[in-house]
């Protein structure tokens, strides 16, 4: 089974790329709740590279990696990467009021469908808050 998720960000691609792809960034945004963060991020944007993140809860109580491989990439449109036994998609749409960011990813069976959709979903929510706070920053 597959869950697709997306939220709309209000800056142009070449932002919304940069900061989905760049480690950085990855480690403001890139979590589902405030008592959770990302420690690390690297990426090597290439189909056959490698991703990772480090997501851990704030209280040190947990935490894991999120790793895979790129499998496809076509930059400020798509990227598709393995983790796992499992595969996601990730399409970049221009919108006239900036840019629809959709996420499909294979789903797993320790959660449920809608403890998962909820999950990648406030994290694509950080991502584009992240994005708009940082354009209103700049």
């Amino acid at each position: 089974m597959q869950i697709t998720v997306e939220t709309r960000v209000g800056a142009p691609i070449t932002e919304v790329w940069r900061a989905y792809t760049t480690p950085a960034d990855i480690i403001r945004w890139n979590a589902a709740s405030d008592d959770w963060h990302t420690t690390q991020a690297s990426v090597d944007l290439r189909p056959g590279g490698a991703f990772s993140s480090r997501m851990e809860a704030k209280d040190g109580s947990m935490g894991f990696d999120f790793a895979g491989t790129y499998t496809k990439v076509l930059p400020q449109e798509l990227i598709e990467y393995a983790f796992g036994d499992r595969k996601a998609r990730v399409e970049f749409m221009q919108a006239p009021e900036g840019v629809t960011l959709r996420v499909t990813f294979d789903a797993e069976t320790t959660h449920t469908e809608d403890q998962q959709r909820a999950g990648w979903q406030a994290i694509l929510d950080n991502f584009a808050r992240h994005v708009e706070r940082s354009r209103q920053a700049g």
